[in-house]
């Protein structure tokens, strides 16, 4: 079987090349990769190449398939899985392998013949042994491979903790019913933290979201309204660049239980560490790509308020399996996240350049090929082009957001991905 794939030779050297996967084996499984939405993680480690922990050093002989975000449908079953898995289901993956012989070792970072930025893939035995390939039954792709993205998020919800005075047992996850803060939180990590504080079973009472940007904010309360968090019982407050005092104030005085920052900037974190209630849990989601960044944190309230930090770079097969069926069962929607569409052929630059495109996720579906493209310019470009008017018309009906209908038009007449654009 014939792959067009996106690899990784080293630093700021990402090739699209067709070349032949070898047959599998009775413990593997062939693939088509559908869906593949590019994380700031792919762009680390495009940007570091064997320095990063999850590619080999020897990738400049033996490249990798970048790309872990990714939805698609099993082709070939190997004799080992044939009573689990059938050529035709849709899957999900779990990068996060945690093999006993590499703890770094993933889907998109480690594997010659597995990522996401490819047409087809083989999937190892190492996947599916540690229950990793996980079955998809949702409408639309795009949710299979947000599913990933969303994990972390969940992840990052359950890797809080709190104590009680007296104990010294930790209680995971978010408190019930307290007071949480989002800050720069309108970004599309942030969008997706909104979505999931609002309706997942362990809810605050108390959601404030911060943002430098007086536009992103905007959009975020329109998707995720306070009306519409108020419905569950969540108070819902979105606040431009506020200080401390205002934060403090809008917290009633007494400060925050749980505080994510995303963004991994030194003066957002240290804006979370001043507001923190008593044994409050500052969640520093952002991955800095500075191994050298740090901020000053208050280690008088550390001793004397409880305070304490936790992280996250990933979220486990549990928190996937969760997004996955909080999707299935229309509990959130990640749509939200995505600003821009493309084909297999814009995953290069587009991976290269990710922290100088504006706007949330870039989506991409392997099988076709399509320049990078903002939703917010199909209007524009179906003035020319019948196929962006289309998804103009699709996108509108949808208030401003990607869509099943939209994927399933955009698969159905965007041109085909072909070995010659290698």
């Amino acid at each position: 079987m014939k792959t067009i794939a996106v690899r990784l030779y080293g630093r700021d050297d990402l090739r699209m090349e067709a070349f032949e996967l070898p047959p599998i084996a009775e413990d593997e499984i062939l693939a088509k990769v559908i869906s593949d939405s590019i994380c700031m993680s792919s762009h680390k480690a495009a940007k570091q190449g064997a320095d990063h922990k999850r590619v080999p050093a020897d990738v400049a002989q033996n490249p990798i398939i970048i790309g872990h975000e990714f939805c698609g449908e099993l082709v070939e079953v190997g004799a080992k899985w044939r009573g689990r898995f059938k050529p035709g289901d849709k899957f999900a993956i779990q990068p996060a392998l945690n093999m006993p012989e590499n703890i770094h070792a993933a889907p998109g970072y480690s594997f010659a013949h597995i990522g996401g930025s490819a047409t087809y893939v083989v999937i190892p035995s190492a996947v599916m042994e540690r229950g990793c390939l996980l079955p998809y039954g949702g409408e639309a792709f795009y949710h299979g491979s947000l599913a990933e993205p969303m994990s972390c998020i969940v992840g990052g919800f359950h890797v809080n903790y709190h104590t009680k005075p007296g104990s010294y047992v930790h209680l995971m996850g978010i408190v019930e019913g307290g007071k949480m803060a989002i800050l720069a939180g309108a970004g599309p990590m942030g969008l997706g933290a909104i979505d999931y504080a609002i309706n997942c079973a362990r809810r605050p009472s108390l959601i404030v979201v911060t943002d430098i940007d007086e536009a992103r904010l905007a959009s975020a309360e329109r998707i995720y309204s306070p009306e519409r968090a108020a419905k569950n019982g969540v108070r819902l407050v979105y606040l431009n660049s506020p200080d401390n005092a205002k934060l403090m104030e809008t917290s009633g005085g007494s400060g925050y239980d749980d505080v994510f920052v995303y963004a991994p900037v030194a003066q957002v974190v240290e804006q979370a560490d001043a507001i923190l209630a008593y044994d409050g849990c500052l969640n520093f989601f952002a991955g800095p790509t500075n191994p050298e960044f740090s901020a000053r944190m208050n280690f008088y309230a550390v001793h004397y308020g409880a305070t304490h930090v936790a992280g996250n770079s990933g979220g486990n097969t549990d928190d996937l399996i969760e997004s996955l069926e909080m999707m299935a069962a229309k509990k959130i929607d990640p749509s939200a996240m995505i600003t821009h569409i493309g084909g297999l052929d814009a995953v290069a630059e587009t991976t290269l350049n990710l922290p100088n495109i504006p706007g949330g996720k870039k989506l991409i579906y392997n099988q076709i090929s399509m320049p990078l493209t903002a939703l917010a310019d199909f209007a524009r470009l179906g003035q020319t082009q019948p196929l962006f008017a289309r998804l103009a018309q699709l996108v509108g009906e949808n208030g401003g957001l990607w869509s099943a209908a939209c994927e399933k038009y955009l698969l159905s007449q965007a041109t085909a991905i072909t070995a010659s654009e290698a």
